[in-house]
């Protein structure tokens, strides 16, 4: 654990990435693996993940970034999109790979599907896509993690134009809309960042123990 405090403590928002370095494929498995594995709400992934190397495509997708370097100079740019409809066909195919994975039959979990249901349809599509960028937060973190272990550098990012961004990567024919980015790739000597003190609350005012 130790090595885990280690890595959380040598990562940072990384500003400026080295464009000449680039994430090896056997790192990079590990790192879609991490998201992959990643919990989400009723294990049901309401998401999906671009990983973008084009560099063509990322040109475009600078200028909607708030021009900056990362989105172009990481080795890699994973995009989180969230869905933005959840309807009882979703459902049912996700039940539908529970039931091969596990072995159980389908009908055994119709009351699971029921309860998913009764819980997830109510909602407006508004409400359904909130709920879907939540659970993006959740892939982000393991992300920023895993990587962290592997001493790639990784720098989340919000500042980007979302209907700009769907529209580059045709988002929403697919029923999906970009919640974050987070480039991934290695520092640039050149990034005064990484030498900046980690700023944190101090444990006795972030954590109250009842």
């Amino acid at each position: 654990m130790n090595t885990y405090i280690e890595s959380l403590q040598w990562r940072y928002a990384t500003k400026k990435f080295d464009a000449s370095k680039k994430i090896s494929e056997d790192d990079l498995k590990i790192l879609l693996e991490t998201m992959q594995l990643t919990a989400s709400s009723y294990g049901l992934q309401p998401y999906h993940i671009f990983v973008i190397t084009d560099p063509e495509i990322r040109k475009k997708l600078q200028p909607v970034s708030w021009g900056q370097t990362q989105i172009v100079d990481a080795s890699h740019l994973i995009v989180l999109a969230n869905k933005t409809e959840i309807d009882a066909e979703w459902i049912d195919e996700y039940l539908t790979n529970v039931s091969s994975t596990r072995n159980i039959p389908l009908e055994a979990l119709n009351a699971y599907s029921d309860f998913m249901k009764s819980k997830i349809l109510p909602l407006s599509f508004e409400e359904q896509a909130n709920w879907a960028t939540k659970q993006n937060y959740l892939v982000l973190g393991n992300l920023l993690s895993s990587a962290a272990e592997l001493r790639i550098d990784a720098c989340p990012m919000e500042g980007f134009e979302v209907d700009a961004y769907d529209e580059i990567l045709g988002l929403s024919t697919k029923k999906l809309s970009t919640s974050l980015v987070a480039a991934v790739g290695y520092r640039s000597a050149e990034d005064d960042t990484q030498h900046y003190a980690k700023v944190r609350q101090p444990q006795n005012e972030l954590f109250t123990h009842l």
